[in-house]
């Protein structure tokens, strides 16, 4: 009993050393990726909302010098698998309560990611769901793309 409560404090050894040992260091170049592409969706929100700057002219900081980083959907889609394999690869080092909302934003990336690729496929093939203009996303029928990113991104 003693030794399966000593087991249960200490991150799962499932995922190797990554989720051991170098752990805080994956952790921390993930999170990194992930704060760094977060803050470009605030700067466009910011362009957006408080610039007045239209959509098309919001392209966040990266955006505006290289403006097909916006319209790339390989791009978004790459960023979108990048998230998905981080979340699933670092997963087995949190216990307890932080490895239930690790799950939960997993979940949330599960689906990020399918959007992504729906995204991606509708750019492949040259047909929109919804006879759209671009691109759509299902939930992007309910809730405009920028600020739907927004919310991916900080889950």
């Amino acid at each position: 009993m003693a030794a399966e409560a000593v087991s249960a404090s200490r991150p799962s050894r499932r995922g190797g050393e990554l989720n051991t040992r170098h752990h805080r260091a994956a952790l921390g170049v993930f999170a990194f990726i992930v704060v760094a592409h977060w803050a470009e969706h605030l700067a466009q929100a910011v362009q957006v909302y408080v610039l007045g700057w239209s959509l098309p002219e919001a392209r966040g900081v990266f955006g505006l010098p290289f403006p097909w980083l916006v319209t790339s959907e390989w791009m978004h889609y790459g960023y979108a698998l990048v998230m998905l394999v981080g979340l699933i690869m670092l997963r087995h080092g949190f216990t307890g309560r932080a490895h239930v909302w690790w799950n939960v934003s997993l979940g949330i990336q599960v689906w990020h990611h399918f959007e992504h690729f729906l995204l991606l496929m509708q750019a492949l093939i040259g047909q929109n769901l919804a006879g759209r203009p671009a691109p759509t996303s299902i939930i992007q029928l309910l809730v405009p793309r920028m600020e739907l990113h927004l919310f991916y991104n900080t889950s």
